[in-house]
């Protein structure tokens, strides 16, 4: 069964400059065209369905050039008061880096430079005692040790094998510190099987579902934001016993962004 809900603290960033002006990942063609008024309305109503669960939403300012700083999970990963900033792998978003540091400066937060490419809770999940950690595509293996050092949590990596599915967040989601969501052929044999052993219950989704990034979803271990699209693993998740609130994000999916990569979670005291 579901945890009881709790109360979330996010940090979003309008896409006011949202563009497809390059291709670092699969989802991206800079040839189609994009409707930025269209994507600032999807993501209101995302912060809206934040703010109607009761959560709190800030925001950072969004900066000329920088399309992609809408996805506001890249941008640092937030545990008990720390924060480790990031560096991204691709030069199109590097500049995006040290306006997210500034930030958590500015909100007194215990900052932590990287040492390796980093991107954020892109590929960085707390799933209760553990810090499930992508690599394969952006957030570097090395970079696993020093998120071990600064939080204190065990760091398990997760070695993802689909470059549709280029951050963790785009292959797994936590539902509660009991719970994940997961599409396992995302993920190399080794790290199937581990994920197996830490969550025997985990609610396994389809690669249809994940191919409207599915689960790329927020949760407060109650209610679960997800994409619109994926119907299927939101069948499932209500037969766990969790609420469901669908959200249409479909112009930032041409980005190859959901609900989680527009959602960094603020943890600045405990879980």
């Amino acid at each position: 069964m579901p945890m009881d809900a709790t109360s979330q603290h996010f940090l979003m960033c309008r896409p006011t400059y949202f563009a497809v002006d390059y291709a670092i990942n699969p989802w991206m063609d800079p040839s189609a065209p994009v409707d930025t008024d269209l994507a600032i309305q999807q993501w209101e109503q995302l912060r809206q369905a934040y703010r109607d669960l009761g959560h709190t939403v800030e925001e950072i300012a969004p900066v000329p050039g920088l399309p992609d700083m809408v996805f506001a999970a890249n941008g640092g990963t937030v545990i008990d008061g720390k924060a480790m900033a990031v560096q991204f792998r691709d030069p199109q978003r590097a500049d995006e880096a040290p306006a997210y540091r500034a930030w958590f400066e500015a909100a007194g937060l215990e900052l932590h430079d990287p040492k390796h490419v980093n991107e954020g809770e892109g590929d960085i999940l707390l799933a209760g005692e553990y810090l499930l950690a992508g690599t394969g595509f952006r957030t570097a293996h090395a970079s696993h040790a020093q998120l071990q050092e600064v939080f204190g949590y065990p760091v398990i990596t997760m070695q993802l094998v689909d470059p549709r599915f280029y951050h963790l967040d785009t292959a797994l989601a936590v539902l509660d510190e009991r719970t994940v969501a997961y599409l396992p052929e995302a993920f190399s044999p080794g790290s199937q099987e581990v994920l197996r052993r830490l969550f025997p219950d985990a609610v396994h989704a389809t690669m249809v579902d994940a191919m409207v990034l599915g689960l790329n979803a927020v949760s407060d271990g109650q209610h679960v934001v997800l994409p619109t699209q994926a119907t299927g693993l939101a069948a499932k998740l209500r037969d766990r016993g969790y609420q469901t609130i669908g959200v249409d994000l479909s112009e930032l999916r041409k980005a190859g962004g959901g609900p989680k990569c527009c959602t960094l979670r603020l943890r600045q005291g405990g879980k």
